[in-house]
């Protein structure tokens, strides 16, 4: 690839080049940690190698670096997606439930923000419905980063919450729903052609915070797709071109991943079964009372510590699923 990027007549083609850049950039970054860690492998064999047991404290700190670094490495090779190493599209959709799932459906939006926040990706809202109440009846995200969709991939599907509802003066005990779809973000590495006269183009005012933040012209916008139904919404961009642009990528993201699920043998391969969002469907339950308990109910991995993973605590959640995928897959 890095011979191709060097030919003259690499970038005649823009388009075909930029793509080949990002899968350039991938690959590169995927070596430099092979080879660090190989390097500092090496490292610490010839300080070993050199027998002075003054070394000794040093050694130990190396070995549990070298150890962090190939638990690390044992992480990444779960990921063996064709698509896991692309961005991803987030959304989240409140079930049944009324007010109390429209703020489980904010409440995940808060866990999934805070989770990649902590690795340090990048989060953009892109659209949101506001509850009737409180929370969320919906919302779409953009996560870039690395590894982000072959991790998040693990979250889809419903996700049922158990606790006393804050909303009920009788404190009551209250079971909601929200439901989870994620799609690789790959609208930009792939080429599908939507005929205009099976769209039609919706444009209003963005909804914002009040006084200057809020959109005096009609910039968002929201693209329906005659022949399978997908609407999509977008107004987190300034203008209307902006955001037609953006609501066009996923739209585009979506159809390709409709497409896939319809030939590949494995359905579920990028965006899983279609659910409804209601009793019986779910991956994953958040007890708060009785007691305080998450639990996959794919994998049963489970965890009392349930403050934690609303906080964005998934990590371990998503290890055990792609464990469990390549122990199915064995």
């Amino acid at each position: 690839m890095e011979q191709l990027v060097a030919a003259p007549d690499f970038w005649n083609d823009s388009t075909k080049a930029q793509a080949m850049m990002r899968d350039l950039t991938k690959l590169r970054d995927e070596v430099t940690v092979w080879e660090r860690v190989s390097a500092h492998l090496q490292d610490t064999l010839d300080l070993a190698g050199l027998g002075d047991e003054e070394l000794g404290p040093e050694l130990e700190a190396e070995v549990e670096i070298l150890t962090a670094e190939v638990a690390d490495l044992e992480f990444r090779a779960l990921f063996a997606g064709q698509y896991d190493n692309e961005n991803a599209i987030l959304a989240i959709h409140a079930g049944a439930g009324g007010t109390e799932a429209q703020d489980w459906a904010k409440m995940l939006q808060r866990m999934f923000i805070r989770w990649a926040e902590s690795h340090k990706f990048k989060v953009s809202i892109l659209d949101q419905s506001l509850g009737d109440v409180v929370g969320l009846k919906s919302c779409l995200m953009q996560v870039e980063g690395e590894w982000v969709y072959g991790r998040l991939k693990s979250e889809r599907g419903v996700h049922r919450l158990v606790r006393i509802s804050p909303y009920d003066s009788n404190k009551k005990r209250h079971t909601s729903f929200a439901k989870v779809e994620v799609w690789p973000d790959v609208a930009e590495d792939i080429e599908i052609e939507v005929d205009q006269k099976d769209l039609r183009i919706d444009r209003f005012r963005a909804s914002g915070a009040g006084g200057q933040h809020v959109q005096k012209n009609e910039t968002a916008v929201r693209l329906t797709h005659y022949p399978t139904g997908i609407v999509v919404s977008c107004q987190n961009q300034r203008s209307l071109t902006q955001n037609m642009e953006t609501a066009m990528k996923i739209l585009k993201s979506q159809l390709f991943d409709l497409e896939r699920r319809k030939q590949e043998a494995e359905m579920a391969a990028l965006k899983g079964k279609d659910v409804s969002a209601e009793w019986g469907s779910q991956i994953r339950s958040y007890v708060l009372h009785p007691y305080k308990m998450v639990k996959d109910h794919r994998t049963n991995y489970e965890t009392g510590n349930t403050q934690a993973v609303l906080d964005g605590r998934l990590d371990d959640f998503m290890e055990a699923f792609l464990k469990h995928n390549v122990g199915e897959s064995e």
